[in-house]
Formats: structure tokens, sequence, C-alpha cells
């Protein structure tokens, strides 16, 4: 491509991985950094360490035509991404170390008239505290000497080669000549729209809209567990209300994971408590979700002599490898503090190196010896099970995947399956 540019990207995991691999594609050199040895040892062989449909094929592509390698240190650069993790401590603060270490080690390599892309999710004010005064040699000048911005990504895992390019993006600069410079890099290569504005409202926008999406989540989830309280489906009250015109009430499931919804809204917390009561409230309605499962499957163990629990699904969600805040697996590990019985699990995407404390089992291992079955994750595979596999044994359908496939409970509440169930009774999460 004509405009090629030496670009370096720091962070190879869900997002800078795709990120790379796209700008490579596009004709672009491009150097992948991470701090993890065995990381850039697999990209640099064509091959990928993490699961994400396409992703594969594409990194043996463009490492194979010399056009993506990856290192543990940067290099100069005309174009230098920031796509480390931005997680939360246990007193739910964000932890920033990651964006402060990679904007330490890109500053020895920035040159007069490099650009400079936050697109790690952050809260108000990052670009402007941590990348502007770590990265930027002292004494430059930002939107003259070097030009920094914020374009955080807006992806979904399973979906990510694509939606990189495809949806629309923000874009903040710190300056006017800041938002400029990264919004013609973006049209460059992106097919959405690019929408220009400042560093800080770039950093809320993408915050806000997780905020928004984990409150109408926390809605659903307390709608399962207060009719819990009444014994009733509460996928058939939501679907009854959601015939209302303007009433479109979400899914309940297990609790919230993943690196956005269940993390973003603490970070607008920890910026401003005393304006984010909605946000925080929700955000513990929905860590409490787990916990209520957790009773569920205790309830369900009620007259069974050390049960065997097996567990579906470990991930955050469906058909991805991602576990980060995954509620299924916190629903696990504290189902084996319990000490109940034995507590099993299955998942695809996840291998016993992964998760080393969890009993990981083959799916026919699960259903030949539980006594009680709990869906976690809606995998496609589980989705698909046949219900006459789960004859006789107690479930909790957190999902209400098998809704309207299960026999009517019996009076005490547990729920046996056969083969011809078409009523919707389980108990649900």
């Amino acid at each position: 491509m004509t405009n090629s540019k030496q670009i370096c990207v720091l962070g190879l995991g869900y997002i800078g991985l795709p990120t790379a691999s796209v700008l490579a594609q596009r004709g672009h050199h491009v150097v992948g950094v991470d701090i993890r040895a065995e990381v850039v040892n697999t990209i640099n062989r064509g091959e990928i360490h993490l699961h994400e449909p396409g992703l594969g094929e594409v990194v043996a592509e463009v490492v194979q035509a010399g056009k993506l390698r990856a290192s543990r240190e940067p290099v100069a650069a005309d174009v230098f991404f920031i796509c480390v993790p931005t997680p939360i401590n246990a007193d739910k603060s964000p932890d920033l170390s990651y964006v402060r270490a990679a904007s330490d080690a890109m500053q020895p390599y920035v040159r007069e008239g490099n650009l400079i892309i936050l697109e790690s999710t952050s809260p108000p004010l990052t670009t402007e505290r941590i990348v502007a005064k770590h990265a930027v040699p002292q004494g430059w000048t930002i939107g003259r000497d070097v030009f920094v911005a914020h374009c955080p990504e807006r992806v979904l895992p399973g979906k990510i080669l694509r939606e990189v390019v495809e949806n629309d993006r923000i874009v903040g600069g710190m300056t006017e000549a800041c938002t400029a410079r990264a919004a013609r890099f973006y049209e460059s290569f992106v097919t959405g729209r690019v929408l220009q504005t400042t560093a800080t409202t770039a950093e809320m926008t993408k915050l806000i809209e997780n905020a928004y999406r984990d409150v109408n989540i926390a809605f659903a989830n307390e709608v399962s567990m207060l009719a819990d309280r009444f014994a009733v489906d509460p996928l058939e009250i939501i679907e009854l209300a959601n015939h209302h015109p303007r009433v479109n009430i979400l899914a309940p499931g297990p609790g919230v994971g993943g690196h956005c919804i269940s993390v973003d809204p603490w970070f607008l917390v920890a910026a401003a408590r005393d304006r984010t009561p909605l946000m925080r409230t929700a955000r513990e309605v929905n860590d409490a979700k787990p916990h209520f499962v957790v009773d569920q499957v205790l309830a369900a163990a009620r007259g069974l002599q050390d049960p065997v629990i097996g567990c579906l699904g470990l991930t955050y969600k469906a058909d991805v490898d991602d576990l980060r805040e995954s509620p299924s697996l916190e629903i696990v590990r504290e189902l084996q503090e319990h000490r109940l019985g034995e507590v099993i699990a299955c998942d695809p995407y996840v291998d016993r190196h992964t998760c080393p404390d969890i009993r990981l089992t083959s799916l026919a291992n699960i259903l030949l010896r539980s006594d009680i079955v709990v869906l976690l994750t809606d995998h496609q595979v589980f989705r698909d099970l046949p219900i006459r596999d789960l004859d006789g044994m107690r479930v909790v359908d957190t999902r209400g995947s098998w809704r309207g496939r299960i026999d009517a409970a019996p009076s005490d509440g547990l729920t046996k399956l056969t083969e011809t169930s078409s009523t919707p009774n389980r108990i649900a999460a």
C-alpha cells in the first residue's frame, strides 16, 4: 500500500493482536510487543495464543509476509498503540499500572511527529494524566511535536476481526490537531464512521456505553431473584412484560463477566462516587448474582448424600475462551469451597493448564456421573444437548437455554428432566 507506516502495538491480547494483524494486512509494518515470552514466540511462529475466529489464519499470513513480528521490547515507529489490560483492584479501584508501564516503555522510542493512541478502556483523564505525561518526552508540545489520542475499542469477542474495521470509532485527541491526526489514520482502515471528540469525552463515552448495559442487565438479574422469592418463572415474566410496546427487558444470567461491562462502571464510580449511585448499585446486584446461583445449587442438593455437581461452562460468554471476570468460574470455585460434594466441570474452550484448580472432565463424564447439572455458560454444544441426556438429574439452568424442554418440577422445587419435556420448569437463575 502507499503511505505504509511503521506501527508498534503494545499488548498482544484480545484487542492488540487482532488490531496488529488487521494493520499488517493493510500493508503496514507492525511490531507487536508483549512482556510474555511464550506469547512472543507463539506469534513469531505464525500461531496464536487465544481463541478468535479467523485470527489464526490472518496471523499466519502476515507473519509469513514479514508484515508482523512480535517482540518483548518496543521499537521506533510512526504510530504507537497501547492495547494493554486495565483491570480493577480488589477494592474496585482502577489498576492503571499496565498503561503506565507501556507508556514508560515506549517513551525512549518516541520521535517528533509520532501518533500515540490509547485503545485500552480507561477512566476519565487517563490519556492526559498517564499517557501524555509518561509517553511524551519532557518539554515536547502535544499537538505540535507529538500527537496523543484515545480511541476505545468497541468489539465483541468472536467478531473482533470484522468489528475492528466495520464498527464506528470514537477518536478523542488531547488537542484538535491530535484528534484530526488520529482520525485520518483510522479513516485509512476503518469502514465505519470516525467520530471526533476530546480524549476525556472518548474515555467517558466508552464507559457510559457499558455502564448503561450493566444497569439493564442488573434489572433483569434482580427480576430473576425477585421471581425466585415467589416461585414463578422469571423468563415468562420478562417475555410477557416485553409485549408492552415500550418495554424491552434483557435476559438474566449467572452474573456479568468479561473485560468491559463487569469492570468499566467501576471506573466511573471511582472517578465520582457521589454522582454514580445507580451504577454502583447495578454493579453490586450483578456481582451478587453468582452467590445467588450457588444458593440455588445448594437448594438443589438437599436430600442428596455427597452429590456430584457437574458444571457446564467456565468462560464469561458463549463460544469464546475468555475467562476474565467470569461469573461461571466464580460459581464453580465457590461451590468447591462449600465441599458439598464432588464438583466437576466441562468447557470446550478451557484446558487444565488454564484452570489447574478446577476438576475438568469431558461432557460425557459430566452426563454419566452428575446428580446435579448446572448450566453456566451457554456454549453451542450445551445448548444443543438432547434433553434425554439429562433425564433424572437435578438441573440449575442459569441461562434459560433449556426452557420449554423441561418437565414440570416436583413439589419440592427440584427439577427432573424427561425426553418429552415441554413445560418451562427448572431452577432458573
